[in-house]
């Protein structure tokens, strides 16, 4: 037997639709990335990307444990000296709450190129509409 490697042009990518109405966090982004990076094939090559489509709607009902919401914290910097801006994880859920789910799934992804097309694959919405009914996603269960 021999180990079989996957190659671009044999994989075929599906399309899932995730409800992240009061999911955790941390168990959501965690299940979308391994969705994307493609680990749940049986064709799973660490250097091709062989993962799938996610879409991920109510993102603006998502759930944090603890103390999260108060003491979770989201840094950016503008690029100018002195231009750290923080923001806490509710400030977050109430103005971007697509952003924390990204970021979540990004900090779960490698840190590489293959990590970055990886990705753009991951289509967040705050709301229960998305654009992408052409596609005919399948529900994926959390």
């Amino acid at each position: 037997m021999a180990t079989i490697s996957a190659k671009k042009n044999e994989i075929d990518r599906s399309w899932y639709l995730v409800d992240a109405n009061d999911k955790v966090l941390g168990k959501l982004a965690s299940k979308i990335a391994t969705v994307l990076r493609g680990k749940h094939k049986s064709i799973f090559t660490p250097h091709v990307d062989t993962g799938d489509f996610v879409i991920v709607v109510n993102a603006k009902k998502i759930h944090l444990t603890g103390n999260k919401l108060q003491n979770k914290l989201y840094y950016r910097h503008t690029g100018y000296p002195g231009g750290i801006k923080v923001k806490t994880a509710s400030e977050m859920l109430e103005k971007k709450p697509e952003e924390i789910i990204k970021h979540a799934v990004k900090g779960m992804l490698p840190k590489n190129r293959l990590g970055r097309q990886q990705f753009k694959k991951l289509k967040v919405y705050a709301g229960t509409d998305h654009p992408h009914e052409s596609q005919m996603p399948k529900e994926l269960k959390i």
